[in-house]
């Protein structure tokens, strides 16, 4: 291609600019609209997929839903879990606001998991706090959001600029009149230059996942989304805001040989767990931190490795629930991968490794800084999501942000002034230098020699002479970028990268080189500073672009004041201290030149420490059909037209068309074409669509009934809970199809449009699952006698263990408070459920009897099933053993705590924590202090944490 001219430029102007159409982007586009705003948002890639969450989400990390947890209590974890050092305002932001989010995003469409009765279903995955809520939809969150930005509300606001990318955010004025006033950028598919005057600039660009480079070698096979790469930290460096915490990395457990998380937390509720070869538990850190990742790092270097994600010992009913979540959320290719292994989570624990490193305030605290609107320390410019420095904030603290800069930069309407020529200058050099070296070293090349020095030297552990070299490198790396080639847009992209690249490398090389201390467990490991040392590094490192030198120079800033204290720091605030530029160590000789090498004293861990150095995607189209004729209704009717029709409703998708528009397509003679209008339907949410998706769960072919189904869970809760509506889904219970029958319970459920009489219908229907959505739809309305009628008759040992635990719920539902009593002073719902657990703790199956044991412990657990469960605690099955001790703590604490301690010596880990969990219920007797202080020095990391928190 040809350079375009700099003066050929195509300028766009709009009030809030927001660069990133992922997670927080979206949401900053939304929010800046709805206060008024035109919004103009720019995605390199296509927002309808584009971002790391249109990989999928399977949960939410920091859900803090009211009465399930508290925010100071995991503002404090977080605390804890990033060394004290935390901007505990903006973290707070996204504890206070993050329930309104989820509510929020529930209005769109995003379906978080809910019990029987529709509350959040949060689960306990972190020792100190229940902050974990699935998400059984999660792989359709950007076509949710997308849908969102789609509205024609928010079409008239927000103008969509797909295939441009930014490269500089552009400045003007001078000291503190310095402001954010756009962006220069290009066409990735034309290669045209892109100008762009704004009001406000919000950078949502992601993490910087391409800095290390993976075990495989493969450039984009990396942990996070390949696309993400650096742009939003280059671009706020460059404009001169501060970074932060960049020497604290991203680095994450993953499944040996395939670049994707193991999902041990979203194992961890199902009872699955991080064992050493030997199966045992070795973590001890309380949060998915550095810490635990030095602890894991230690293991896989000792002979107690592989480390491996422990499921086979588990019970079908979780193992294929975790495949329905695990092979269908964050890597959709994780089962074709164990298939091609010949593995299968019943007869083979999964291997785990570590990943490469990377940027990310999400998921580490490597970030912009911002304060608690999302301000960036340049006026005007906003940073949201991975980007911002936000510890350990996830994905609802993405959207938190978002919304927040969102809201804050609205306010701005656009610049007026000229647009600073230097700068569109340089970003057009930046950008088009490239095709002057059409036969340059490829991109490729050049960015793999880069990222392998960061593996040779910037990876943990640190050394301040290792990380000397790599600044070497770095700068060495200047004329290998400038040289290198490229022939199309597409390249230009790629070329782009690599300079963002370089350019998060010499910060995270820098950065780490300053920090002279260790901190963070492996995220900050130097061997040369192994100790932390709170009285100099209580401190924020940021970094910034000398405006005077264009050099990196760095200051250290106290952590301020806590607004939620923590006890093991007290931070003081204070001055922060300039360090100006950090320098690389000498290290072009080994040792000095005139001295001759000399033996090493005191053996081989000897030896002084440094002295420190502080001095494409492709268009997915639907399918057209299997072949001529191969299923189309009616022969006159071929493949041809199919395609043509499938065409058209691509197009209608774009203009949100109502229902009657959609009708000749939904009821189309070829199956290709109606499943794609039910795609279409979901995207575009006319009125009725509820009614028409219940209608094609009777469709002649088993795809369109699925994809329907799938559909109506995934709005389940946008649909109006009308009379329509449950026509239509009591009539598919009817249906041959069992996928048909459960989802329509489900949604019946969800929607509060069923009754007891035509949910407990269903209790003998022929699949086994339809019969445990009915369970679950029982509960919902508290039908404890069909539940317990059902829980002594079904032949099934899954609904039978679906049955013991419903009945704990509908106890629980009505508030009814556990007993240690006999009848008649037992409520008669306790009663009616404790008589089916007491048929049910003598199951055939053992899994039924330890679920049965399980629901005694919120049922409650009279003296002789007390007698029983501590003779179960004999059981040769350990589920049982661990139901049984479960059940105890509702037991009278004389009977109970002799029981439970000797469960303490049980050879079963699983059996000893609940043992443990147990006995913090009976801490008001001395003996059961005692036994959780013996607890306290057991071989197992999570029997030893519980204790000591018990205490």
């Amino acid at each position: 291609m040809e350079i375009p001219a700099l003066t050929d430029a195509e300028e766009l102007t709009c009030d809030v600019l927001v660069i990133g159409g992922g997670t927080a982007g979206t949401m900053a586009a939304l929010t800046a609209a709805e206060h008024g705003a035109n919004v103009l948002l720019l995605e390199k890639a296509h927002v309808r997929h584009s971002g790391a969450l249109a990989m999928g989400m399977d949960g939410v990390n920091n859900a803090v839903i009211p009465g399930r947890a508290e925010p100071d209590d995991y503002v404090a974890e977080i605390t804890r879990a990033n060394d004290g050092i935390v901007d505990q305002s903006t973290v707070r932001q996204t504890a206070t606001r993050g329930f309104d989010m989820v509510r929020r995003l529930e209005s769109y469409g995003v379906k978080f998991e809910k019990d029987e009765l529709g509350e959040y279903a949060v689960r306990q995955v972190h020792r100190s706090g229940s902050y974990v809520l699935p998400m059984p939809e999660g792989k359709d969150v950007k076509k949710v959001l997308y849908r969102q930005l789609r509205r024609r509300e928010m079409r008239e606001r927000i103008r969509i600029e797909n295939r441009v990318m930014p490269v500089r955010v552009l400045t003007a004025g001078e000291g503190a009149e310095r402001r954010a006033v756009g962006a220069a950028g290009f066409n990735t598919r034309t290669g045209r230059f892109v100008t762009v005057r704004a009001g406000a600039v919000i950078l949502a660009t992601g993490a910087c996942g391409r800095l290390g480079l993976p075990a495989s070698g493969y450039l984009y096979g990396t942990y996070e989304n390949p696309t993400n790469a650096g742009d939003g930290y280059a671009m706020a460096y460059h404009a001169g805001a501060e970074l932060t915490g960049i020497e604290c990395f991203q680095i994450n457990p993953l499944i040996k040989d395939y670049n994707g998380p193991a999902c041990a937390y979203v194992a961890n509720p199902f009872g699955g767990y991080q064992v050493n070869r030997h199966g045992e538990r070795f973590v001890d850190s309380d949060y998915w931190s550095g810490q635990m990742m030095a602890e894991f790092a230690a293991e896989i270097a000792s002979d107690r490795a592989p480390v491996y994600l422990k499921l086979s010992h588990l019970p079908e009913e979780s193992v294929s629930a975790l495949e329905s979540i695990l092979h269908t959320t964050e890597r959709p290719t994780r089962g074709t991968f164990h298939a091609g292994r010949g593995h299968d989570y019943r007869t083979h624990d999964i291997e785990m490794h570590i990943s490469e490193i990377g940027l990310c305030g999400g998921h580490s605290a490597s970030g912009v800084r911002v304060d608690d609107h999302a301000r960036t320390t340049v006026p005007r410019l906003y940073a949201a999501g991975d980007l911002a420095c936000v510890p350990h904030n996830y994905m609802i603290g993405a959207f938190v942000f978002g919304d927040l800069a969102g809201a804050d930069a609205s306010r701005y309407a656009p610049y007026e002034g000229e647009l600073p020529s230097e700068q569109l200058r340089e970003a057009h050099e930046l950008i088009y230098r490239p095709l002057r070296n059409p036969d340059g070293p490829p991109q490729p090349q050049v960015e793999y020699k880069l990222r392998r020095f960061v593996n040779d030297y910037v990876a943990p552990p640190k050394s301040g002479s290792r990380l000397s070299l790599a600044l070497n490198a770095f700068e060495r790396m200047r004329d290998d970028i400038a040289e290198m080639g490229a022939r199309t847009p597409h390249e230009l992209m790629r070329c782009a990268e690599v300079t963002f690249i370089r350019d998060c490398a010499e910060m995270a090389a820098r950065a780490s080189l300053a920090r002279t201390e260790s901190r963070w467990g492996l995220y900050h490991d130097r061997l040369d500073h192994p100790h932390r040392d709170d009285a100099s590094w209580f401190h924020h490192l940021d970094l910034y672009k000398s405006p005077s030198s264009g050099a990196m120079e760095f200051t250290a800033r106290p952590v301020a004041p806590y607004l939620v204290p923590v006890e093991e720091f007290t931070p003081l605030g204070g001055p922060s201290r300039l360090l100006g530029e950090v320098h690389a160590e000498d290290v072009a000789t080994a040792g000095a030149r005139e001295a001759a090498p000399v033996a090493r004293d005191g053996g081989a861990g000897a030896g002084p420490g440094s002295a420190g150095a502080a001095e494409t995607v492709a268009e997915v189209g639907s399918e057209a059909g299997s072949g001529p004729g191969g299923e189309l209704l009616d022969p006159s009717h071929d493949p041809a037209r199919s395609a043509t029709r499938l065409l058209e409703l691509v197009a209608l998708a774009e203009e949100q068309p109502e229902l009657p528009s959609l009708r000749p397509y939904l009821t189309d003679f070829a199956p290709a074409v109606r499943r794609e209008a039910v795609a279409v339907l979901t995207e575009t949410l006319p009125p009725g669509t509820g009614p028409a998706l219940a209608e094609a769960l009777r469709d002649d072919d088993a795809e369109v009934r699925a994809a329907a189904a799938a559909s109506l869970r995934e709005l389940v809760e946008t649909l109006p809970a009308d009379q329509a509506l449950r026509d239509g889904l009591a009539a598919a219970l009817a249906e041959p199809d069992a996928t048909v029958r459960a989802a329509a319970l489900e949604v019946l459920r969800a929607l509060g449009l069923g009754d007891t009489a035509l949910f407990a219908a269903s209790l003998t229907d022929a699949d086994i699952a339809v019969r445990i959505e009915a369970v679950r739809a029982l509960v919902s309305v508290d039908a404890a006698d069909e539940l317990a009628r059902a829980a002594t008759t079904d032949p099934s040992r899954e609904v039978r263990v679906t049955l013991a635990k419903a009945l704990a719920t509908v106890v629980t539902n009505q508030a009814e408070p556990p007993t240690t009593t006999a009848p008649p002073t037992t409520p008669p719902t306790t009663l009616t459920a404790l008589t089916a657990l007491t048929t049910l703790v003598d199951d055939v199956d053992a899994l039924v009897r330890a679920a049965a044991y399980g629901a005694l412990g919120t049922v409650g657990c009279p003296p002789p099933l007390a007698a029983r469960a501590a003779t179960a605690l004999s059981d040769p099955t350990w589920q049982v053993r661990a139901g049984a001790a479960t059940a105890l703590s509702a037991a009278d604490t004389a009977a109970a705590v002799p029981a439970l301690t000797r469960a303490l010596t049980d050879p079963n880990a699983d059996v000893r924590k609940a043992a443990v969990l147990s006995l913090t219920r009976h801490t008001t007797a001395e003996e059961a202090r005692a036994a959780l202080t013996t607890a306290t020095k057991d071989s197992d990391a999570d029997v030893r944490a519980y204790a000591s928190r018990a205490l």
